[in-house]
């Protein structure tokens, strides 16, 4: 299996684990009220794209958002979305749009920054699109519920920045294994 579809499939399952996670506030320290599980495997999201674009460049790596983006909501909607419960569904709506939208944002600024110093790209890209990504998502999934969204987008982003600062060790040592495709003779995948 290549790199493009074990991205694009971890993309998927990375997606429905943060989904699936972000229903469970952390009950330890006082945090249930700032602070989602979902918050701590977000983030790898911004990884594997980054990753992707890296190896292949913005086209492809757009690539594997869409395909990740497909199978997360098609597997979110199976695994955790209960149909009889409105935020449960909101859960769904909000990470598809919000996923969309950030990933998206992501590979545009990576692209952009990529030539730069090496740590500049990964990390501008994930902080920018951590921060559209959260408010997306816990405005559309939590508005006008009684749920404090806010206290929560905020909890959850701080969790994703720092998250973003340590994600660049493996970026770093992943993308030195990574040859970089995107200015190669490799063929571009197609759908």
């Amino acid at each position: 299996m290549n790199l493009f579809y074990k991205l694009s499939v971890l993309m998927g399952l990375v997606v429905v684990l943060s989904n699936y996670l972000v229903q469970f506030p952390i009950q330890y320290f006082g945090l249930n009220e700032i602070l989602t599980y979902g918050a701590f495997s977000y983030p790898i999201t911004f990884l594997i794209t980054d990753l992707a674009n890296r190896a292949y460049g913005k086209l492809v790596a757009r690539k594997v958002v869409y395909v990740g983006f497909t199978i997360g909501v098609l597997l979110t909607l199976f695994v955790s979305t209960n149909f009889s419960d409105v935020i449960s569904i909101r859960i769904a709506i909000g990470s598809g749009v919000a996923f969309f939208i950030a990933q998206n944002l992501d590979v545009q600024i990576f692209d952009t920054l990529r030539k730069k110093i090496w740590y500049l790209a990964p990390l501008a890209s994930s902080v920018i699109g951590s921060i559209t990504d959260t408010f997306l998502f816990f405005s559309i999934a939590f508005f006008a519920t009684g749920i404090s969204w806010v206290t929560l987008a905020f909890g959850d982003l701080a969790v994703k920045l720092f998250i973003t600062l340590v994600m660049l060790i493996p970026f770093r040592l992943l993308m030195i294994k990574i040859k970089d495709f995107s200015d190669s003779s490799v063929p571009e995948i197609k759908n």
